[in-house]
Parts: C-alpha cells; sequence; structure tokens
C-alpha cells in the first residue's frame, strides 16, 4: 500500500512529492503517515485475495478473533477493515512506530503472548513474526519465503496466489508486447518511399523497433502504475497485471526506468536523430500520463501526435524525407482512432450505470460528440489521402496512378467498419490491436497493399 500510495502523491501532488526524501529521513513510519495524510485511500478497488477473505470468514464463523496487523498507517489500516467488516481489532503504523518485522513479533506478543497467536503474511519480513507465532499462514508467498516458512515446522495453511502469477508471460503481458504493433509505423515511410530492397535501411528500422518497443513498454508500466485506481474500475483494465496485484507496484516501479535505460540505449545506437525523437516520445508520454489524459480533447490529440512520431521517427531512422501528404493523412487518421478508443470507453462506463468515465475528462453524455469528432477526422484522412493521389509526386512514382485510387474506397471502408464496430460495442481498449486482430480489417488492409503494389507494375499497354 505505501507503494501505491506514493505514486499516487506523486500523480496529484507532484509538488508535494518532492518533500517524500526529507519525510523519509525521519524514519519510515513518518514517511507513511506523511504519504497516507495526503492520499485517499480506495478499500473498495483493490485486488484483494478472494480465497483467503473467504478463509478469514470460515475462521470469523468458527467464533475466532481477528486482527489486522499490519505495517501500513492506521488510516489506511482501519479504511480497509471497515470495509471489509471482518476485524476485531487493527494494529498498524502510527508515524511513530513502523510496525513490520520484529517490531510487530513484540507488538503481537505483548498483546497476546508467546504463542499465543495464528499469524498470515506473505513475505520475508514476516518470518521475524512466524517464529513467534503458534501457527503460521503463509498467503500469496514465494517459492523462497514459503520453503523458509515451512522450515520454522509451524505452518497451518498455505493460501497460493493467482495461477502463473510470477511468469515470463505475466510480465509480457504488463509491458503489452502485442501493443508494439505499433512500431510496425515506423516502417511506413520506408514503404510509402518503396525502398524495402534497402537492406541496411530495414536492419536499421528493426534495431528502431525493438528500441521503441522498450521504451513503450516502460511507459505503458509507468502508465499503469499511475493509474491503478481508474483501471480496477474498469471492466477489462482491472484484469491487468498490476490493477490486479498480480504484479507489485514496487516490481513495477523497478522495471520502468530499467526498460527506459534499455530503450535510450538502442535508441543512441540507432542515430541522434532518432533518440531526439524516442526523448520527445517520452517527454509527451509522461505529460499525457500526469495530466493530459484527463483533459478532454486534448487527450485524443496527444495520442494522435504519439502515433505520429512513430512515422517520423521512423523517417529519421531510415533517413528518408518525410512527405508532408504521408504526415497530415496519418495525423488526421490517428486522430479518428484516438477518438474511437475514447468513445468505446465511453460506451462501457455507460453500460456500466456511471455518468463520468473515471479519471478521464468525459461525461457519458459526451459520447456522441466524441463519436461525431471522431467520424469527421478519419473522412478528412480519406480526403488527404485523395488530394495526393493527384500530386505530381504520386505520378512520378507509379507506374499506373489510375490504380492506386483503388486505395480511397479501402481505406473510407475502414474507417467506417471501425466506427461501426464502435458503435455495436465491439471495439478493443486499443483500436490498432482490434484492427490486427479483425478479419475485414486484414483484408482491406492486404488489398490496400495489392493496389500500390499493382500500380507500382509496369503493364504494356
Amino acid at each position: 500500500m505505501l507503494h501505491e500510495s506514493a505514486l499516487q502523491l506523486a500523480r496529484t501532488q507532484p509538488a508535494a512529492a518532492l518533500q517524500m526524501p526529507v519525510w523519509l529521513a525521519s524514519g519510515k513510519a513518518g514517511f507513511k503517515k506523511q504519504v497516507s495524510d495526503r492520499t485517499h485511500a480506495h478499500p473498495a478497488s483493490l485486488p484483494f485475495n478472494e480465497p483467503f477473505l473467504e478463509w478469514l470468514r470460515e475462521q470469523k464463523a468458527a467464533g475466532r478473533s481477528l486482527v489486522l496487523c499490519t505495517a501500513s498507517d492506521a488510516s489506511i489500516a482501519h479504511a480497509i477493515a471497515q470495509h471489509l467488516g471482518l476485524f476485531d481489532q487493527v494494529m498498524a503504523s502510527d508515524g511513530v512506530l513502523n510496525l513490520s518485522g520484529s517490531q510487530k513479533a513484540n507488538a503481537l506478543v505483548q498483546a497476546f503472548g508467546p504463542r499465543g497467536f495464528d499469524y498470515a503474511g506473505n513475505a520475508a519480513v514476516d518470518l521475524a513474526v512466524w517464529k513467534v507465532a503458534r501457527q503460521a499462514i503463509v498467503v500469496n508467498a514465494s517459492a523462497s519465503v514459503t520453503a523458509k516458512a515451512q522450515a520454522l515446522g509451524n505452518v497451518a495453511h498455505v493460501v497460493p496466489g493467482a495461477p502463473g502469477s510470477r511468469t515470463v508471460l505475466l510480465w509480457l503481458r504488463a509491458m503489452r508486447v502485442h501493443q508494439w504493433l505499433k512500431n510496425l509505423l515506423l516502417f511506413v515511410p520506408l514503404m510509402a518511399a518503396h525502398q524495402l530492397q534497402d537492406v541496411g535501411a530495414l536492419t536499421t528500422l528493426l534495431e528502431a523497433f525493438l528500441a521503441w518497443g522498450l521504451c513503450a513498454s516502460s511507459v505503458y508500466i509507468a502508465n499503469d502504475l499511475l493509474d491503478l485506481e481508474s483501471d480496477r474500475q474498469h471492466p477489462r483494465k482491472r484484469r491487468r497485471p498490476f490493477a490486479a496485484g498480480t504484479l507489485s507496484s514496487l516490481q513495477g516501479a523497478i522495471a520502468v526506468p530499467i526498460l527506459a535505460g534499455a530503450s535510450l540505449y538502442l535508441g543512441a545506437l540507432v542515430g541522434p536523430g532518432f533518440l531526439a525523437w524516442m526523448l520527445v516520445y517520452l517527454a509527451l508520454t509522461w505529460a499525457y500520463s500526469l495530466s493530459l489524459k484527463r483533459m478532454a480533447l486534448l487527450d485524443c490529440i496527444t495520442l494522435a501526435c504519439l502515433y505520429t512520431l512513430r512515422i517520423v521517427a521512423g523517417s529519421v531512422a531510415a533517413d528518408l524525407p518525410l512527405s508532408f501528404w504521408l504526415l497530415a493523412c496519418s495525423a488526421f487518421l490517428f486522430l479518428s482512432l484516438a477518438f474511437v478508443k475514447r468513445y468505446a470507453e465511453l460506451l462501457v462506463q455507460r453500460d456500466a450505470g456511471k455518468t463520468r468515465a473515471h479519471g478521464r475528462g468525459y461525461e457519458v453524455s459526451d459520447a456522441p460528440m466524441v463519436q461525431s469528432l471522431g467520424v469527421a477526422a478519419g473522412y478528412t484522412a480519406v480526403v488527404v489521402l485523395a488530394l495526393y493521389l493527384n500530386s505530381a509526386t504520386v505520378l512520378m512514382m507509379y507506374d499506373t496512378p489510375e490504380l492506386i485510387w483503388g486505395t480511397v474506397p479501402i481505406m473510407c471502408f475502414w474507417v467506417s467498419r471501425m466506427w461501426l464496430c464502435a458503435a455495436r460495442g465491439q471495439m478493443h481498449d486499443d483500436p490498432l490491436v482490434f484492427a490486427f486482430k479483425d478479419r475485414a480489417s486484414l483484408v482491406a488492409g492486404a488489398l490496400f497493399c495489392a493496389v500500390l503494389m499493382a500500380a507500382s507494375a509496369h503493364y504494356p499497354w
């Protein structure tokens, strides 16, 4: 809870968060109190271990007295105890005493006597308490902590965590590796310039793809950590590893700088220009995570910029000139996708009976306006594409430029389909991920590429 509260403070009160080193210097108990006094606990959205809660209810029904003894600050402990309605007493850190490890063991022995209580815990610091407890209950602990607890000889019950909660797959989910599909946008300038046969440029872009992927993953994790409360109130996002509690916020906070550092190192290898655009992307995503995502309209414009930045960075990495038409078409298309993302989220909130999108600047009643803005942006992208097809550049690049007009109805169909699926409530949280899974979108993409190839071919007639 301490790490989550500190993250909440960093998001809501950045100026106060700068004082955290000073608070920590006065002691951990004082630090916890300073943070908890400036944040709000929301027990209803916390990812409780349901099998353990059921076991506690059975113990309560059997007539046992339950005590919530935690190292969290007393204000948080009392809020959780009141929400659960299971505990007869609360013991917690109070701003002076940090109730953890040996101090917790001493407090429990003083209150109930040696071997006068059973204790449930999950961390290595709880070994000091288990040593003086009558019985140990191990809850969602690592294999090493469980083994050490069992070596004490008083383990009465083990409550496992979620299946596969410590697997590589879970980290891949947290990093949202499937979202790396967006980074294929880095290759768009190379495709538009008809330079796919350039092995050197392809190799550079593959390195850029990996660098941008790690950079994006660091941002995804940071965003999840700063948005825990909102994610836990979302029907689908609450299953994300950090929101569900299968990965701790501390683990995420450690992973963010590691991933970001690795991405910047790889970005520097690609080239200084590419690295500069990665830094712009990082700055903009942090601004989005900390404030812009809660500003209506500005959030969608920012998302569109983040998509478009990938195309700009791809042109820099491959050392290719960037077409104004490509940039304009991409910007409007991505603006439409950003609006479709928000529109889909508003429909989810509406179906859940809510009037506002938590952590966003929209009311559910804004959905029709968001839909109108998004459809308009999508069709503007189609118009820009049509204007581009009539430019001198197209006449020079394609041997049969008449055929390329076939891309206009294809793009018109795809934009329309995306919004139709969103209106039907079928849209994924991320429209690009939806497009890569949607058969009709894949067929439209294949036809789009086929038309471009056909227009590039030379015919004898």
